[in-house]
């Protein structure tokens, strides 16, 4: 027999009864049945319970362990009896009594307990993750992950890619992040960057002749952690094509995507139909340019209606230059005691309030109340609830003022509102193309003009399309949004230098800058540059969402804290002198 087991914890059934088997594993709990010891024994694959008596020989032994001491044992399969049969796991029909017992390795008093679904800090769950990680819903977290990984590598060999691996130590690269920098000893006083994503060398293989590249890629970003965001490292799907065209990307992946949502959504439905949104409509209808699209509002501009009316707070903001009034319906919203809860949800994001009106039965027909309703009078009333497509028992909500200052509190009203009233579609997985990035942004204050989105998207319209406003200038970019989270991104590159020269200029920064910063590229540009284009999908997001979790560190098997702190290993860590000396490095403390 094998040195540890001849079955794993979920092998053993009905037709082993009677069988001699060794099992190790871990004990997952105790039960002291008057003399009569029953143990959950668990491993990798699953449960067996084994049980233990006085006329067992090693039954002293038995009565020591605890949960999480790692055990083996022998013993015989035994059927249990048909009332105490546990249909919800494999071994149900059956348990093993213990002829021989090993202990592998005996556990301390434990910081977390495995069993069970108790809640701890996250700074104890981090610090001893190799014991939170043996929980049940972690151990299928990550099992998940690495199928939906081993799902996407099927996928993108199917569809004629291969995968090649580009440097991890590389030279900086804009990719809107801080660099995680590392000191070179060869070379002191210059400094490798840890890539923030393979963007460079992905153009680079496509420019080399080889048509289609796909990598499992670690990317390492200096950031601020959020929910679903890791502060430090985070893997994507990668991909490049040559000869391709935006539309040639979206027919690629879709597939790849659709069908590891399919296969690891637990049922819920996939939409097959993924709709191309511009980013300004985006902002404009969800105030997000990551939609959540299962929450069916659409919120609508409604100026025109408070223009020169008597709600004097809407119609002197319109006096001013880019200021607008929007409206958000809200189907079914239509009670006074909704409204205010809504209007509270304003004033804890910061704003005075937020305006509404709601229509309601009076018997011999519909009226409108709020204190909306009264300022701007029945007949603009009337063509709001008209414009909005709204009836007897909903309301609409409505903000103003510069676009940009609103739509992220008007996104989050939304969301409430669809949460609330029932609206949004929690068994769906509603995929969006947001389309149609603008490439350039005015700072208000300096009026100065500098990229809005990636730098190396190809403008729409080329190198004509750079003579003229820049804010006017959209990219072949694009993002693809899923239940409120952005999975994936990409674009179109501008391959051809000329146009990208132009590009940069238009930001203020000249020819020799870009030579300078991105001369690898640029260069390679010079002799014979396909043209190309790709984008990369966020797997640690994806697994989340497939996993229904609200936090990405739930689905990380060794992830940081907020401080971007392992607590596990301690890292950061402080060098040592001689570390420093080798790297002709000094820390200054900060003042």
């Amino acid at each position: 027999m094998h040195a540890y087991r001849s079955h794993t914890c979920a092998d053993l059934n009905i037709n082993n009864v009677g069988e001699t088997i060794r099992l190790s594993g871990w004990v997952h709990r105790v039960r002291d049945h008057g003399g009569l010891l029953f143990i959950d024994l668990r491993d990798h694959y699953g449960m067996t319970q084994v049980l233990c008596d006085p006329d067992s020989p090693v039954f002293k032994e038995v009565e020591k362990l605890r949960s999480e001491w790692c055990i083996r044992i022998d013993g015989t399969v035994k059927a249990r009896d048909a009332e105490l049969v546990n249909p919800k796991i494999p071994t149900g029909e059956i348990e093993v009594f213990i002829r021989d017992l090993e202990v592998l390795g005996a556990a301390n008093e434990l910081p977390l307990m495995v069993f069970g679904e108790q809640e701890y800090p996250e700074e104890t769950r981090l610090k001893y993750r190799y014991l939170d990680l043996r929980r049940e819903k972690l151990q299928k977290n990550m099992k998940m992950r690495s199928d939906v990984v081993a799902s996407m590598r099927r996928r993108m060999w199917d569809q004629g890619f291969r995968e090649f691996q580009t440097p991890i130590i590389t030279a900086s690269s804009p990719e809107g992040a801080r660099d995680f920098l590392v000191p070179s000893r060869l070379h002191p006083g210059k400094f490798y960057a840890l890539p923030q994503a393979p963007q460079q060398f992905k153009q680079l293989i496509m420019v080399s002749g080889y048509d289609k590249y796909f990598q499992i890629a670690p990317c390492f970003r200096d950031e601020d952690p959020r929910a679903d965001r890791s502060p430090t490292d985070f893997y994507q799907l990668d991909l490049e094509m040559s000869f391709v065209d935006q539309q040639d990307i979206f027919d690629t992946i879709q597939p790849v995507l659709t069908g590891v949502f399919e296969e690891f959504g637990g049922g819920r439905t996939v939409d097959q139909t993924w709709e191309q949104i511009s980013y300004r409509d985006a902002a404009l209808w969800y105030g997000s340019d990551k939609p959540d699209l299962r929450n069916p509002i659409k919120m609508q501009v409604v100026s025109e209606h408070f223009a020169g009316s008597g709600f004097a707070i809407f119609a002197k903001l319109l006096e001013q230059e880019g200021t607008e009034i929007r409206a958000i319906p809200a189907p079914k919203g239509g009670s006074r005691k909704f409204c205010d809860r809504m209007n509270a949800f304003a004033q804890k994001e910061g704003l005075p309030g937020m305006g509404y009106i709601f229509w309601r039965d009076q018997g011999d027909g519909m009226e409108a109340a709020g204190p909306l309703a009264k300022n701007i009078g029945p007949e603009r009333t009337e063509a709001i609830r008209q414009q909005l497509g709204l009836g007897v028992g909903d309301a609409a909500f409505f903000l103003g003022g510069k676009p940009k200052a609103f739509e992220g509190v008007a996104g989050k009203a939304r969301m409430v509102i669809g949460d609330e009233l029932g609206l949004t579609d929690k068994e769906r997985f509603a995929f969006a193309w947001i389309v149609d990035f603008p490439i350039y942004e005015q700072d208000e204050e300096t009026g100065k003009i500098d990229f809005e989105h990636n730098p190396f998207s190809m403008p729409q319209g080329g190198m004509e399309a750079l003579q003229g406003d820049p804010l006017q200038v959209l990219g072949y970019q694009y993002d693809l949004a899923c239940n409120g989270y952005e999975l994936l991104s990409g674009a179109i590159r501008n391959h051809r230098p000329e146009i990208m020269f132009k590009a940069f200029e238009i930001a203020g920064y000249g020819k020799e800058e870009v030579e300078n910063r991105f001369g690898g590229m640029v260069n390679a540009f010079q002799y014979g540059a396909p043209p190309h284009g790709g984008c990369a999908a966020g797997i640690d997001r994806i697994v989340m969402l497939l996993a229904d979790e609200a936090n990405i560190r739930e689905v990380i098997m060794f992830p940081m804290n907020q401080r971007a702190e392992d607590l596990m290993m301690a890292a950061p860590s402080e060098p040592t002198n001689e570390q420093l000396r080798e790297l002709s490095l000094r820390v200054i403390a900060p003042e």
